[in-house]
């Protein structure tokens, strides 16, 4: 096969242009960020300006939630309890309005004998966690207000984790802590184990509460998604006081301890 000299020198001549360039454009790669054309178009000042305003934007839409966590009838021997623990949100990824209530209704007795609720402002603190503050106000038992601090996210391995201290206006300092874990069975059946603990910096005597542990609730739900937003379920739980809220209960003539069958309903809006 016979090569003609002027395409030979052509070919070469281009080769030779091509290495040359090859270090200029990969540095250009480099430094040119990939919006530089429509800097070009638009200007260097307008383009930034525009980008500013996508970063503010970013996360800052509003959204809302309803979550009835927990809606739940609680069976014992001694007793037959139906209990709520519900909250709200409002806002977008970095703040939120976060109202929350619980509390717990005894059907043998027919009355309200705890019910809480709380308004806290909610403010990210890192991907996974919330810093939450505001104040809680207590209905039953006795009437009182108190200033909540805490946290809520997700830790590692998953475990969903609210934890809050109270101070009341009579300057007890009380503290709540809740953990839970989901665990998949299929895609729509979920075993949840469930844990909450509670704790007092004093003695409480008008509400039966002694200083250090108090109380210790776990237990295990098993649900069923009927739809993403409904799911009915059943579980056991375990809930236990301890130390000197013990023996007040003790003394009062109440149940210190007991095992509960439990059948309720998660919803979510």
């Amino acid at each position: 096969m016979t090569h003609h000299p002027m395409l030979s020198r052509t070919l070469a001549l281009g080769l030779m242009l091509a290495c040359a360039a090859a270090p200029a454009l990969a540095q250009d790669d480099q430094t040119t960020p990939p919006w530089s054309m429509a800097d070009q178009y638009y200007g260097e000042e307008a383009m930034a300006r525009s980008r500013d305003a996508v970063r503010a934007a970013n996360g800052a839409q509003s959204n809302s939630m309803i979550m009835a966590d927990r809606f739940e009838i609680q069976s014992s021997d001694q007793e037959d309890t139906a209990l709520w623990d519900a909250n709200i949100w409002y806002g977008g990824d970095i703040n939120k309005l976060w109202i929350k209530t619980e509390g717990d209704f005894s059907l043998t007795e027919n009355a309200i004998e705890e019910a809480e609720v709380q308004a806290l402002w909610s403010r990210a603190i890192s991907p996974y966690f919330d810093l939450q503050a505001g104040v809680r106000y207590d209905f039953a038992p006795k009437g009182r207000t108190h200033a909540v601090i805490g946290v809520q996210g997700l830790a590692p391995y998953w475990f969903e984790i609210d934890a809050a201290a109270f101070i009341s206006t009579q300057g007890n300092i009380t503290t709540r802590i809740e953990a839970e874990y989901e665990l998949l069975l299929t895609q729509r059946l979920i075993l949840q184990p469930r844990a909450e603990l509670e704790l007092s910096a004093q003695d409480i005597p008008e509400r039966d509460i002694g200083s250090g542990l108090t109380s210790l609730n776990a237990g295990l739900r098993l649900r069923y998604e009927t739809v993403r937003e409904f799911a009915p379920y059943v579980g056991i739980e375990w809930q236990g006081h301890f130390g000197d809220t013990k023996d007040m209960i003790k003394a009062a003539g109440g149940e210190t301890d007991r095992t509960v069958f439990v059948i309720g309903v998660r919803a979510w809006y």
